[in-house]
């Protein structure tokens, strides 16, 4: 069986629980995680940006409307509307241990 490419909220847990004795069960850090993108994701539509020291930074972005083109007509042009998006600025330590 292939290795998985990601991991999701449970095996984060799971992870997080083996790693630190917190004397909390995998059900409660899967809520803490919960509530914490709950509360990444709140601060991001306030047009907040979302800091963690040395991890990175969620950064909300508006991203402008535009013409486009429909690929599967490419004579007819379209509008693209305006949207709100998210950037991840990588931090230092991490930007670190990801190049090895």
């Amino acid at each position: 069986m292939p290795a998985k490419k990601f991991i999701n909220q449970k095996d984060l847990a799971e992870i997080i629980n083996s790693k630190k004795d917190f004397n909390l069960g995998k059900k409660q850090i899967e809520k803490i995680i919960k509530v914490l993108t709950d509360v990444i994701t709140e601060q991001l539509k306030a047009g907040k940006t979302v800091k963690i020291t040395s991890f990175g930074a969620f950064i909300p972005k508006t991203r402008y409307a535009r013409g486009g083109v429909n690929p599967r007509s490419p004579q007819e042009r379209i509008k693209i509307p305006t949207v709100k998006i998210t950037k991840f600025k990588t931090g230092k330590k991490l930007k670190d241990a990801l190049k090895g």
